[in-house]
């Protein structure tokens, strides 16, 4: 065997150990995760609630709105409330899911099923809570879920609260001006 192919071979091998470790390491981390955000509003929280309980409102304030201002959406049952539903489909920053209003207690609470179907499938379960607080509203956006091996190799890179935390931050101070500026305060 010639020196470059002894090389070569040394290099896949490598590359093939290399994979197999991470993948290993992938395997034994938490299988679960969790992100929260939260910010103060000077608006009561019935002002706050319906710019999250109506889907058809989160293009004034959502953060993947603004990141593919072409994403494709379509709405399912009623625009607010239980059984609201958002099917969205973008570029590679925000792909393709669904969001799913599964509960609600007004004007304290939204529960949210999403449903990512790209770039990678999941179920996560996201919740909005609306604390009044010194003459305003703490709100606080949550979301949990669970990571398959792949997310979770990819998690070793960049955290769920890295990757995603900055646009939870994004959206509640945008949700804040809207909130806000709002007539109905």
């Amino acid at each position: 065997m010639s020196i470059l192919l002894l090389l070569l071979l040394a290099v896949v091998v490598l590359v093939v150990l290399a994979v197999v470790v991470l993948l290993a390491v992938a395997a034994f981390q938490p299988s679960a995760f969790g992100v929260r955000r939260s910010l103060q509003v000077a608006a009561p929280p019935s002002a706050v609630f319906p710019h999250v309980n109506d889907l058809t409102r989160w293009g004034s304030w959502s953060p993947w709105e603004k990141m593919d201002p072409r994403m494709r959406k379509t709405f399912e049952g009623p625009s607010a409330g239980p059984g609201a539903i958002c099917n969205w489909d973008g570029d590679r920053r925000v792909g393709t899911g669904r969001t799913l209003i599964v509960e609600n207690t007004p004007p304290d609470r939204v529960g949210i099923r999403l449903e990512m179907l790209r770039p990678f499938k999941g179920t996560n379960s996201v919740e909005f809570t609306f604390v009044a607080k010194d003459g305003g509203t703490v709100v606080t956006w949550t979301m949990d879920g669970t990571l398959n091996l792949v997310t979770k190799a990819a998690h070793l890179v960049i955290g769920m609260d890295r990757m995603i935390g900055g646009q939870f931050e994004r959206g509640l101070a945008a949700l804040k001006r809207v909130a806000e500026s709002s007539p109905a305060r």
